[in-house]
């Protein structure tokens, strides 16, 4: 009898292995590796997933004492290689192992099972993420003989319709009332046949003139030998890394193109990230120009259904390019040849939920296991891939950077100009927009050509603050200051998303909390305010288009907003940093940063880093047709090192100060870094559990030399959702197991009620 390893979806770390239980003869075919199973435990049914089966019992345990699997509830939904990578999550990032399984599974699987009656079989639920039919009509060769009667006005309609071939009959019911009547008694006398086929959604195209992927007739010098490179690595067979660190505009794309159809032409299939959903649309849309229907795509605005059918289709085989965000990377794409990770600097491929993992750890520990290659594409790579580089190697992988420092054709990188906002406020500049870069867009209205302005901050303004007593109305939920949104005339909270009406001065409305003073006035800059700037500013025909959380909310409204701005004569595009990368459109020669310095002073050993990569990913936007582009930058921190750095197109300018700071420091990448944080309704408790923790943690590397363990203090967000916060930092070795001494430890301090832990490995947010 097989003997299946069942991971327990029970969320606790103290399950931190998978049990064994008997597979019974009627069971041995569903319950395979991947299988979601109903099993015993504890006196109680539990849901648990299928991780190993082998034929010999667990040694030491007797064959008869071991529980049956009760029921399969669930098909197999991932391998072996991807249970295996499930079990590596769960250590590298200190997690239950359930929490590390579940992104492997079906799109709309849910934990908890019912049944229609006592003693009838229990049923997983889902999320309506089943596949659905649909009924199609077709005219059959008895057509040709059949003449309706002169009443069956609706058949006749029916049958001019289908003579153009095949309708949906919910199509046909749409624009002829009554037709699915009509189709039944068409389809009784034989006239109509009626057939049913899977509806496959979240295949919506776009009309985006960049997600168009022309096969160009030469390929430059840099783009050759990143795609020999990538070759060799797919050819070793054990999972070798290739950087490729192409300027902005250089091609990257085509490489990854190039690539996959090498690895599909071999057939292996290929697993493509983009870091933003923005991108999604003309990322996919270039990757179906080439690969038609074997693109499938995955990503977080799909609905349950839209991504259980794209799942599906990667899980039969019949898509073998998989295209999304993060979670992309669990699709159950067998035979992986390829995966490819644009953008690879961007942090948005750091989960913010259990399990904490980075999507380009787990893609090389993916590639490991299935031998393919991971290939990283950036302008501006991760301090970390340049590191692994240098060294040429990590984890047995070898690491290779590939340098692509041209653009095709007659492209070339834009001309910077760095703006000291404080000069401009001595010569009495008061507007937001400096001298250059307003006059720079209006030379843009006057060509009839398009610009992007970036800002890191949306609403109109990014505060209100009493100019009598200096009071800056905070949420009382959270340690932060409110957002003022001047459309709908509210104070938002940017991290709960409690909103409160409230109208800033001159309104005669306006109240002060703190002293009722009515001088209570908008500061700052936000996205809302930046747009109706330009409409002043701009003549009326040009069409100024703002993206950003707020006007993205909606099902579609990044593409729909993209396909605007591209279907525009003359336009402006005002964003946060969702529009910073990745998009192509040649009609742009302008980018403009507003407040450069946004991130700057955030306290985070990445402030300079992040700043470099959006500053350099932004101005990457223009000039990547036959126009030049200008890109002008405003600041008030104009001699900082990443403000050089973009102003000459100069890498090192940056990354030498900043290396040198994070090795005096030991910062990554010369080091790990965790942030374990605490938070729940009671502050006593919050600080009970963290300094145990940190006295834990501190016992634990007692003497080891490259551990550092920094606090326990309060967040910097303090107070969130009425949960009090307190974290501590870790700082280990860059090849230390991080992950498993904090998890072992974190399993073993004693809860109080209401408390809950968090362990980041390689954290991103230390806010």
């Amino acid at each position: 009898m097989p003997y299946a390893s069942v991971v327990l979806d029970i969320p606790t770390r103290a399950l931190g292995t998978a049990f064994d239980y008997a597979v019974p003869p009627a069971l041995a075919a569903d319950a395979v590796t991947g299988a979601t199973v109903l099993v015993t435990f504890a006196r109680r049914a539990a849901v648990g997933y299928v991780v190993a089966v082998r034929d010999e019992p667990p040694e030491g345990v007797p064959a008869e004492k071991i529980r049956a699997i009760e029921q399969v509830l669930a098909p197999a939904a991932f391998d072996d290689v991807a249970a295996r990578v499930a079990a590596w999550m769960a250590r590298e990032y200190a997690c239950p192992l359930a929490e590390a399984v579940r992104p492997f599974l079906a799109p709309g699987q849910k934990v908890r099972v019912t049944r229609a009656a006592e003693g009838a079989p229990w049923e997983l639920q889902t999320e309506r993420a089943g596949a659905v039919d649909d009924r199609w009509a077709r005219l059959a060769p008895a057509a040709n003989d059949y003449e309706p009667p002169r009443s069956a006005s609706r058949q006749r309609a029916v049958i001019e319709a289908l003579l153009t071939g095949p309708l949906r009959v919910a199509e046909l019911s749409a624009t002829i009332p009554g037709a699915a009547s009509a189709v039944a008694a068409l389809e009784r006398r034989g006239v109509v046949a009626v057939t049913r086929r899977r509806r496959l959604r979240g295949s919506d195209d776009t009309t985006l003139s960049s997600a168009a992927a022309p096969r160009p007739e030469r390929l430059t010098d840099g783009q050759r030998a990143a795609l020999d490179a990538i070759e060799r690595a797919r050819a070793a067979g054990r999972g070798d890394v290739v950087l490729v660190d192409g300027v902005t505009g250089s091609g990257k794309t085509e490489v990854y193109l190039a690539a996959i159809e090498r690895a599909l032409a071999d057939g292996r299939g290929a697993l493509v990230l983009v870091p933003e959903i923005s991108l999604t649309a003309q990322t996919v849309g270039r990757f179906r120009s080439r690969f038609g229907d074997e693109v499938a795509v995955l990503h977080s605005r799909l609905s349950t259904g839209e991504r259980f059918d794209q799942w599906d289709l990667v899980r039969q085989g019949v898509a073998r390019v998989v295209v999304g965000a993060r979670s992309a990377l669990f699709a159950p794409l067998a035979e992986v040849g390829l995966v490819i990770i644009d953008e690879e600097h961007e942090g948005s491929y750091k989960q913010d939920k259990s399990p904490r993992y980075h999507a380009r750890e787990v893609a090389a520990e993916l590639a490991r296991e299935r031998g393919a290659a991971l290939v990283l594409g950036s302008a501006t790579p991760s301090l970390e891939s340049l590191e692994r580089c240098r060294a040429g190697g990590f984890r047995g992988a070898r690491w290779t950077r590939v340098e692509m420092p041209e653009r095709p054709g007659a492209a070339v990188l834009p001309r910077v100009t760095v703006v000291d906002m404080a000069e401009q406020f001595r010569g009495g500049g008061r507007s937001i927009f400096s001298a250059p870069l307003a006059d720079a867009l209006l030379d843009v209205a006057r060509r009839r050509e398009k610009a992007v302005l970036l800002l890191n901050r949306r609403g109109f303004a990014n505060f209100l603050m009493c100019r009598e007593c200096g009071c800056v109305p905070e949420c009382p939920h959270c340690s932060t200051a409110l957002t003022y949104h001047e459309r709908g005339h509210l104070l938002a909270c940017h991290t709960c998303g409690r909103t409160w009406p409230v109208r800033a001065f001159p309104d005669p409305s306006t109240s002060c909390p703190n002293c009722g003073s009515r001088y209570l006035a908008a500061f700052g800059v936000g996205t809302q305010r930046v747009e109706d700037e330009l409409a002043m500013l701009l003549p009326q025909d040009v069409e100024v288009i703002r993206m950003d959380a707020d006007t993205t909310r909606a099902k579609g409204a990044h593409q729909r907003l993209l396909e605007r701005f591209d279907a525009a004569e003359c336009a402006v595009l005002v964003g946060t940093q969702m529009i910073a990368k990745g998009l192509d459109f040649p009609e742009v020669t302008l980018v403009g940063v507003i407040n450069a310095d946004t991130m700057l002073k955030l306290p985070d050993f990445r402030a300079a880093e992040r700043t470099y990569d959006l500053l350099e990913q932004v101005a990457g936007r223009a000039g990547r047709g036959s126009r030049p582009g200008e890109v002008i930058v405003q600041t008030y921190w104009a001699t900082h090192p990443a403000m050089r750095a973009v102003a000459s197109h100069d890498r090192a300018t940056f990354l030498d100060a900043e290396l040198a700071e994070r090795a005096e420091a030991h910062y990554p990448p010369f080091s790990r870094l965790a942030n374990v944080v605490v938070w729940g309704r009671s502050e006593g408790d919050v600080r009970s559990v963290c300094d145990e923790m940190a006295a834990a943690v501190r016992e634990r590397v007692r003497g080891s030399a490259g551990w550092e363990v920094l606090g326990p203090a309060d967040c910097v967000k303090a107070r969130v959702k009425d949960r009090f916060r307190r974290h501590l930092m870790v700082k280990a070795p860059a090849d230390a197991d991080l992950g498993g001494m904090l998890g072992e430890l974190a399993a073993s301090i004693p809860r109080r009620a209401g408390s809950n832990m968090a362990v980041d490995i390689d954290a991103y947010d230390l806010m």
